[in-house]
């Protein structure tokens, strides 16, 4: 078994390698050998399926949810202020696409504070706010899970932005260590190094 420490120090089983003497009895499996004599194989197994949904559990408790931006499903999330600007989000929104940021418009008719609510409860890195004056000047106002409000960004700076994060893979320090530590040895596992 491969065991990884979480943040709070509890051990997990992420992975495993077996010798399972029972299957080729089971399904009655042989070879002949050079000795030209069947032979009864042990089967050697990885139990890396089970594993994929512990791995992302200890993710998401070391990293509390929130996700570094160049892993989180969804980058950002653009929120129209009024329908009168719902057509300037879409825009927005394809052009982040179009430059590899995994966005969502949020265009639904309820009100900005119940979309931000909800785009921060999902941990969403990146909040982009469009009203009338951001389709006039061809910005966005820009809020992070992390840090909260920042300057009016041009949608090309906001997409350089993400695009530097999943480049360098940022990820806060408290994390960084014991995650690469633990996603070295879930790679090895499932690639199949010995």
């Amino acid at each position: 078994d491969v065991k990884i420490d979480d943040c709070l120090g509890r051990k997990w089983q992420c992975a495993t390698v077996q010798l399972d003497f029972q299957q080729p009895i089971n399904f009655d499996m042989g070879y002949v050998g050079s000795d030209n004599t069947r032979h009864r194989p042990i089967v050697i197994h990885r139990a890396i399926f089970g594993s994929f949904e512990r791995f992302i559990g200890v993710l998401l408790e070391h990293t509390a949810g929130v996700l570094p931006t160049w892993l989180s499903p969804v980058q950002a999330v653009v929120v129209p202020i009024t329908d009168k600007v719902a057509d300037y989000a879409w825009q927005v929104g394809r052009t982040l696409e179009a430059a590899g940021v995994r966005v969502e418009v949020d265009d639904r008719g309820e009100k900005m504070g119940l979309k931000i609510r909800e785009a921060t409860m999902r941990k969403t890195p990146y909040m982009l706010v469009v009203g009338e004056e951001e389709a006039a000047a061809g910005t966005v106002s820009v809020r992070t899970y992390r840090t909260g409000e920042k300057p009016a960004m041009t949608i090309a700076e906001v997409a350089a932005e993400i695009a530097e994060l999943v480049r360098s893979r940022t990820f806060s320090p408290f994390v960084a260590y014991r995650f690469a530590l633990a996603a070295v040895v879930w790679l090895l596992m499932i690639t199949g190094v010995r």
